[in-house]
């Protein structure tokens, strides 16, 4: 089974990246802007962005844009220059997008986690000439010399006309928009890597909006649709799933500043929402509030999912609660641009196992150590290719070589796709760890550990979480005493608030080690289960 029994817009073959070949849609938008440009014409008067009492039309967004775009010019920012945000879920942030793309220049997305040490790297190595921020952030902000390049920094408060944002804002809407290529590079999102050092995804205009035609397509969305933005605007699934995703259909996006269960009830029930996209432990949350029978959810029919695996019961609750409800597993990476497989919501239920179909246009395999395709249902390394897989890393070549072939991206997830098209994730090579979809590697905490003076190794494991899924365990074999809670602190001040250590166990036996001199990260599991 394919997509192409559902209603996919005509696709052909196309050259990508100089030494791809991939089936793309055969009509498109050129770019972001040409899509937000198409949303505008389509739906003028019709709801854009709503964010507390901000509620603005596409006329109004694409007005507002086009002002930042002349300030930004204004600032002497040209095409390729890459423009780093640093800011939470607040309207400000699509907008700036908008802009950006108008003017061809690149965005830098940070997470509003992230600590001093990771935001002066990645500021340092994009070569970022802006900075745009929360106000409230300021202490996380590296040192000038440490970031030369970073010319401006602009801060947003919660009253941005008032704020330096207004050196943006007040400004003539800008003339026409500069011309870009759709392979020109839209946006940079950084990821972590194996090695402790985080890799800098270059996402292209093509690759996101073939990505945002698959999920309008796949999921039938069109103008009438009411998207709430519940997860950080700054990961790939803020961003694709729903800003460009709304985009791309000209519907509404409506933005959760900070996802509380409660809140999302409420704000789904008033503003009569149809589509979101989060993770199975939002949900969960969301199905333990006591008056969650209270809220009138008709209007919600897509709930999207990824992540992490979808629990049975939550499904079942879920159906049970709001039957219009088709929920849909959406497996993906920043490297594909979010969708690599999209699950019809009508086969949720019978395929509980599976992420999905491939995409339109995607193909996945499931490769074996020789490099070789594997027969179906059999389990290896998932490769994908496909329009929405990225050309590769920023500034890192050797990054780039080591983790694409021909135009496929090697997941370095373990699976199978079986004679149906169905495919199936069952583990993954890659060390790493799965808090509520937000993917922690062990390489980069152990990395943190090994700075502080009483540290001799360390090794970071998965403890199982009934909500979650996973939360981060440190075990710490040290040389002199130290509390965990230090331990933790020193965590704190170095990596993302989720990355950190919850639980530690300290101790001064070494680590377990397989004839190699591997640690048996096995063995350290089922001790953690056994106490």
């Amino acid at each position: 089974m394919d997509w192409s029994q559902s209603q996919i817009p005509p696709m052909r073959l196309e050259a990508r990246f100089g030494d791809r070949v991939v089936p793309a849609f055969a009509e498109r938008p050129a770019n972001i802007w040409a899509m937000i440009a198409d949303a505008c014409a389509g739906n003028a008067d019709g709801e854009a962005l709503i964010c507390g009492d901000v509620r603005l039309s596409w006329r109004q967004a694409v007005e507002r844009a086009a002002r930042i775009a002349a300030g930004l010019r204004k600032l002497g920012l040209q095409r390729g220059d890459r423009v780093a945000i640093l800011l939470g879920n607040r309207v400000e942030f699509p907008l700036i997008l908008f802009a950006a793309a108008h003017e061809g220049l690149v965005t830098v997305l940070l997470s509003t986690r992230q600590q001093k040490p990771e935001i002066a790297y990645v500021l340092a190595d994009c070569g970022a000439k802006i900075l745009i921020h929360e106000a409230a952030l300021a202490e996380r902000l590296p040192d000038a010399r440490d970031v030369p390049e970073v010319i401006h920094r602009i801060a947003i408060d919660n009253a941005p006309q008032l704020s330096g944002f207004a050196v943006l804002a007040d400004n003539a809407p800008a003339s026409a928009p500069v011309d870009v290529s759709e392979e020109d590079i839209a946006m940079i999102l950084y990821t972590s890597g194996t090695t402790g050092k985080p890799k800098g995804a270059m996402l292209a205009h093509c690759n996101i909006v073939h990505s945002s035609m698959v999920f309008a397509s796949c999921l039938h969305l069109t103008a009438a649709d009411r998207s709430i933005a519940a997860v950080p605007l700054g990961h790939v699934t803020g961003v694709v799933a729903n800003i460009t995703t709304m985009i791309r259909c000209g519907g509404a996006l409506i933005i959760m500043p900070e996802f509380k269960a409660a809140d999302y009830l409420r704000l789904a029930a008033r503003e009569r929402v149809t589509y979101t996209v989060m993770v199975p432990a939002m949900y969960n949350l969301c199905l333990l509030q006591p008056d969650f029978d209270s809220y009138d959810l008709s209007s919600w029919r897509i709930g999207g999912f990824g992540g992490a695996p979808m629990p049975v019961a939550t499904i079942e609750k879920l159906e049970a609660k709001i039957p219009g409800l088709k929920l849909t597993n959406c497996y993906g990476a920043t490297e594909t641009t979010s969708p690599s497989t999209i699950m019809p919501g009508e086969l949720t239920a019978s395929h509980i196992d599976s992420v999905g179909l491939a995409c339109p246009g995607a193909r996945i395999v499931a490769m074996g150590t020789d490099g070789r395709e594997l027969p179906r249902g059999e389990i290896g390394e998932l490769w994908i290719q496909s329009a929405s897989v990225i050309k590769g890393y920023w500034n890192n070549p050797q990054a780039t070589a080591e983790s694409f072939t021909g135009g496929f991206w090697h997941s370095g997830d373990l699976g199978s796709v079986d004679a149906g098209g169905f495919v199936r994730v069952f583990d993954r090579q890659k060390d790493m760890i799965n808090r509520g979809g937000l993917k922690i590697y062990s390489a980069e905490v152990e990395s943190v550990l090994a700075g502080h003076a009483a540290v001799v190794e360390s090794a970071i494991i998965a403890k199982p979480c009934p909500v979650l899924g996973e939360r981060v365990h440190a075990v710490v074999v040290t040389r002199a005493a130290v509390a965990g809670d230090e331990l933790r602190a020193w965590c704190a001040e170095r990596l993302s608030d989720y990355k950190v250590p919850e639980t530690i166990t300290v101790t001064t036996e070494p680590l377990p080690r397989n004839a190699n001199g591997k640690v048996v990260k096995r063995q350290l599991r089922e001790l953690l289960a056994e106490t």
